[in-house]
Order: C-alpha cells, then sequence, then structure tokens
C-alpha cells in the first residue's frame, strides 16, 4: 500500500519565488530580529508539519490495519470465495416390512346344519392339503348328479391329446358347465366309454368312496371328501390336463341360471369372482328325496356339501343348506 500523500500550504514567511529560503532585509548584512523570529517561527512550523504528516501516514495505515486485522476474540473474517459442497451420505432406503400372509377366508370349524334327512361336508385347505369335514364326510355318500359334469368335460379334453377340438364340440361342453345341459353330457359320456370315464375319475384323481353305478354318470356315488378330492383334480390339472385347465375352471366361475346357488351366495364379492363351481340338483322320484350336491373351487380352498331331504322341502332349502355350511366356516374378510 502507497503512503498517503499529505498536501498542506506554505509557511508563512516563506517566498514564493524562493521557497524554504528566509527573506532578508535590503542590504543588510545581518539578520534583524524580527527576521529571525520570522525564521524560528517558519523552522517550527515545518517540523509540526513534518510531524503531522507522519501521525496522519501513521494513522492511515492503521486504519488500513483495521480494515484487514479483525479484533481480538472476534470471530475470523468468512471467504468469500465458495467452497465445492460437500456430498451428502447416500440415505439407505428402510427395508419394507413383509406384507402379513391374509388369512384364508374359510378355516375348518363346528358346522351347526339340521337336515332331516342325510347331510354332509368336507373342506380341503389347499394352502396345507388337510381336510377337515362333518363326522361322517368318508363314510357318508350321496349321488354326484350335475356336479360330475367338471370331470366328465375335463377327462374328453385330456384325452383330446394334442388334437383341438371342433368349435361344436367345444360350445357343447360349455354348455355342459355353464347350463348343465344333460343331454351334452350324456352324449360326451358315451363317447368316451361309459363306465369307464367315472372309473377313470377314480384312479386319477385318487377317490376311495365314490361307486359307479352302471350306465347313469348321475348316479354315482361320491363322499363329500372324495368330492373336495374331484374339486382338487380339476384344480391342480390332472383332470384336464395343462392345455385345458383353466379353460375348464373359467366356465365353472361363469355358471349361470338355475345351477348357481348355494356356496357361491356365502362369498364376499371377490372371492366370489374368483371360484369356480359346479352344483348338482335332482328331484328323485323313487325315494321323493331332493339330492343336492355343492362343489366350490378357489385357489386356498376346495368345499364340498351333500344333501337329501323330502321333495316338499324345494330346492332353495338344499341351497340354503351349501350356503349356510359357507356362512360357519368363514373367517373375518377385508
Amino acid at each position: 500500500m502507497g503512503r498517503p500523500v499529505i498536501r498542506t500550504a506554505r509557511a508563512t514567511g516563506r517566498s514564493s519565488a524562493a521557497p524554504g529560503r528566509p527573506v532578508r532585509g535590503p542590504r543588510a548584512g545581518w539578520p534583524t530580529v524580527a527576521g529571525v523570529l520570522a525564521v524560528v517561527t517558519a523552522l517550527s512550523a515545518g517540523v509540526g508539519l513534518r510531524q503531522a504528516g507522519a501521525s496522519a501516514r501513521s494513522a492511515g495505515m492503521g486504519a488500513a490495519r483495521a480494515e484487514v486485522t479483525p479484533a481480538a476474540g472476534a470471530a475470523p473474517l468468512a471467504s468469500t470465495a465458495a467452497s465445492p459442497a460437500t456430498p451428502s451420505a447416500p440415505t439407505a432406503s428402510p427395508t419394507p416390512s413383509p406384507s402379513p400372509t391374509p388369512s384364508p377366508l374359510l378355516v375348518a370349524g363346528p358346522v351347526a346344519v339340521q337336515v332331516p334327512g342325510f347331510f354332509s361336508w368336507a373342506l380341503l385347505d389347499r394352502r396345507t392339503g388337510a381336510v377337515a369335514g362333518s363326522a361322517n364326510d368318508e363314510s357318508g355318500t350321496s349321488s354326484t348328479e350335475s356336479m360330475i359334469k367338471a370331470w366328465i368335460t375335463s377327462d374328453y379334453l385330456r384325452l383330446l391329446g394334442n388334437q383341438q377340438p371342433s368349435q361344436q364340440r367345444l360350445d357343447e361342453l360349455r354348455r355342459m358347465i355353464r347350463d348343465s345341459d344333460d343331454q351334452a353330457a350324456e352324449e360326451i359320456y358315451r363317447a368316451d366309454g361309459g363306465d369307464s370315464v367315472v372309473y377313470r375319475m377314480i384312479r386319477i384323481c385318487g377317490l376311495t368312496d365314490t361307486t359307479v353305478e352302471s350306465g347313469w354318470w348321475s348316479m354315482t356315488q361320491i363322499s363329500a371328501r372324495d368330492a373336495v378330492r374331484l374339486g382338487q383334480c380339476v384344480a391342480d390339472g390332472r383332470a384336464a390336463g395343462p392345455t385345458w385347465t383353466a379353460w375348464v375352471l373359467d366356465q365353472m366361475r361363469q355358471v349361470e341360471g338355475e345351477g348357481r346357488f348355494g356356496i357361491i351366495d356365502a362369498l364376499p364379492a371377490d372371492i366370489a369372482a374368483q371360484t369356480a363351481i359346479k352344483n348338482g340338483w335332482t328331484l328323485i322320484y323313487a325315494d321323493g328325496l331332493w339330492h343336492v350336491s355343492c362343489l366350490a373351487v378357489h385357489d386356498d380352498f376346495v368345499l364340498a356339501v351333500l344333501a337329501r331331504y323330502p321333495g316338499s322341502l324345494g330346492l332353495s332349502y338344499g341351497a340354503n343348506v351349501c350356503k349356510s355350511v359357507a356362512v360357519q366356516l368363514q373367517t373375518q374378510h377385508s
């Protein structure tokens, strides 16, 4: 830093023509008293000016130093230069908690249903393979009625192998499941060997309590436990094979009309939409009884209900028996 320049007026008693030199009297050999006094005064003024200049320079430098030197105890001055940003450590994403496994909709438990005739039920938990049911779920049997059409359809499609059914035949199979068309079932039953159709069902599905009524598919005798085994056989692909299983289950989800009753009516709408059913119902005049069989197949369960009761009670009575079992086995669904 350069020194400050102090500009002052010239001291009185100096000549503008000869600055710094004392004025002499005319023709005087020696200086007069007044002249000496003037010189002394001028010299004193010059010394004062020099001292003032030095003081000013000192003050200027001190002030300059004060501009850059922080006071004692003060925080250091911050730099005006931008500091590079320090990268922050990556934040680890929290590990999501595993979703709890939802409880199954139907769980084995006590069922209180009074039927004036025959009644049996069985529930297969498809997650564990456990089967529970009424005390007579193996020993008590009843006729399958149209419930067996799920097998007749599946058996036919599996036997095709790599062949494609005609559109006419596919429509016939569709009617057999959705509308419970007896004529279509009879035609396929005979085309595939009659009683052999039922014997294949027993063998392939591992049924232990089922018996054949020769020439009469609807009168095949089955237990509730074998009925849930049949439902599992359709669901896992053994019945129709890998090509046609999904198609058969889809038709069973679209059962309509008189055959859509029972278990399906007890299920929440979202579960009902995923559930495949095939029911059987006939008023047999030989014994005067309604023979009702209900089968429902879901990813988590298979439920079967069998009942026989006086014809005067009507089909709605049997439908409500099947529904009541499903209601009593239900857990809280959300």
